[in-house]
């Protein structure tokens, strides 16, 4: 692991509390609207979090990346508490985000993605990936980030002053897209990575988590990292304890994991609290969102015009 791989006491707490795919039918707990959205990362701060890993919906609940909508979340999110916030600029296979070729193939838009870095958010996801995606329905979706589009992704951030998180899931991504594009001066250190394990049954190149595919992301980190650690599906915590032993940040929420007990939707405040309990089991605490800021080298918190 690198050195700024590691964290000193301090372990950011993220709450990914929507993702791109989960409706209302399917859990009654994920939250769609903004409103909905800003007072369940509240309840999440005052749980513990201090980073909030945002998708934005269409009121039909369908994807969007669109600022106007990430601005209206923002604002609610930033009037109700002061944790870090993460906007998405790729997650969904519907709404907005569809787009059906001539040929009926189809791909996640890229103009519609591109949307999302003016929502004014802290960071952004910068996901630097092709894969095919399994969406709702059984179709697949193509997720197309050649290098161009990276790039073009990358410089349109540094432009904004918005810090990417770099999105890696197999050591790919880090030792070609992120290793490239940080050494092309797109960001500073501490670089962002958040490692995305679990997801192999819907993103084609993703890994399942292992430790031993986790050792070998966190050995990958480019210098000058540090790391969060996304684990998907059921075994998410025992991922997670391996990651703080790794010295990385952790994240939890009904996007990667919409069960404490399988079969039993849960809450995303009481997946916090789980998180918090887990970090404060051996013996570190989770970071205020100051300290979560400066943590990642950002400026302090930004204070927009309200937009409701």
């Amino acid at each position: 692991m690198t050195p700024a791989a590691g964290h000193t006491g301090k372990v950011i707490v993220t709450v990914a509390p929507t993702g791109g795919f989960l409706t209302r039918a399917e859990h009654p707990y994920v939250p769609t609207q903004p409103a909905e959205i800003a007072a369940d990362v509240a309840r999440c701060a005052a749980a513990g979090a201090s980073m909030a890993a945002l998708h934005a919906r269409r009121p039909d609940d369908q994807a969007t990346c669109s600022g106007a909508v990430y601005r209206d979340i923002n604002a609610r999110v930033r009037a109700a508490c002061d944790v870090v916030i993460n906007n998405s600029t790729g997650g969904g296979a519907d709404g907005d985000l569809l787009r059906i070729r001539p040929d009926g193939s189809r791909v996640v838009d890229w103009d519609a993605r591109m949307e999302g870095l003016e929502g004014g958010a802290d960071t952004c996801t910068l996901d630097a990936i092709t894969a095919y995606v399994s969406a709702p329905g059984g179709h697949e979706i193509l997720m197309d980030t050649p290098m161009e589009r990276a790039t073009e992704l990358a410089a349109a951030m540094s432009e904004r002053g918005i810090k990417p998180e770099w999105e890696a899931f197999n050591p790919s991504h880090l030792v070609r897209e992120v290793a490239r594009l940080t050494s092309l001066g797109f960001d500073t250190e501490p670089y962002h990575v958040n490692v995305v394990l679990g997801l192999h049954e819907n993103f084609q190149n993703a890994l399942p988590y292992t430790p031993s595919n986790l050792h070998h992301m966190v050995d990958a980190l480019p210098d000058g990292s540090l790391c969060t650690v996304t684990i998907n599906g059921p075994q998410q915590f025992r991922g997670l304890a391996h990651a703080l032993a790794l010295g990385a940040h952790i994240r939890v929420g009904i996007e990667d994991n919409p069960c404490l007990v399988p079969g039993e939707p849960a809450e995303n405040a009481r997946l916090v609290e789980r998180a918090v309990a887990l970090v404060q089991s051996i013996g570190l605490e989770p970071a205020t969102p100051d300290e979560a800021r400066a943590i990642l080298g950002l400026p302090a918190r930004k204070e927009p015009a309200r937009e409701l």
